[in-house]
């Protein structure tokens, strides 16, 4: 079954400096196939087992912990996962733009009482929707540039996510294509 692997924090200003070519090995030594990553942010495209996948998170933070010395987030979902959610932003029909979309993909879901606690208003014009495990983000005047961040999020919901720009959730969509 084909997988994404997204990884927070790898090779952003000049931290947590990953290799590709040594990430995709510690999935191939895991025990999945076809692994390739997609540029240098920490996403990994792979087949693996359903059981080996849900090993998966906890193995490779463990093997980067071991080889590199420090420690990541490390989330999966599914190609049909992936469909799933470029399906579903609440953005997409009434503003195209992918340059001012993003995804925000979660850890755990959060509670219907976390979500309701979110302030709405925190970055104008900036809008969010989240949507089971994952947070949709619209921000016209970039992302650098909003308040909507995963410190925010992470904090209010109790989880820990990492993001993506919509040009990549699509990529990554095509490349999991199996």
């Amino acid at each position: 079954m084909a997988h994404v692997a997204l990884l927070r924090g790898i090779n952003v200003g000049g931290k947590n400096l990953l290799p590709m070519k040594d990430l995709a090995a510690l999935f191939t030594a895991a025990g999945c196939r076809e692994v390739t990553t997609y540029i240098q942010s920490g996403n990994v495209v792979f087949d693996a087992p359903v059981k080996l996948a849900a090993r998966l998170p906890a193995l490779i933070a463990e093997g980067i912990a071991a080889r590199f010395g420090f420690r990541v987030p490390v989330l999966l979902r599914t190609h049909d996962e992936l469909a799933a959610i470029a399906r579903g932003n609440p953005f997409l029909a009434r503003d195209p733009d992918s340059a001012i979309l993003m995804v925000m993909f979660l850890a755990d879901r959060p509670s219907a009482s976390a979500v309701a606690a979110l302030d709405a208003n925190r970055s104008p014009p900036d809008e969010f929707a989240v949507r089971g495990g994952e947070i949709y983000l619209r921000c016209p005047n970039g992302f650098g540039n909003s308040k909507l961040s995963n410190a925010y999020f992470d904090g209010k919901l109790k989880t820990v996510s990492t993001g993506r720009n919509w040009r990549t959730l699509l990529k990554l969509l095509e490349l999991s294509e199996r």
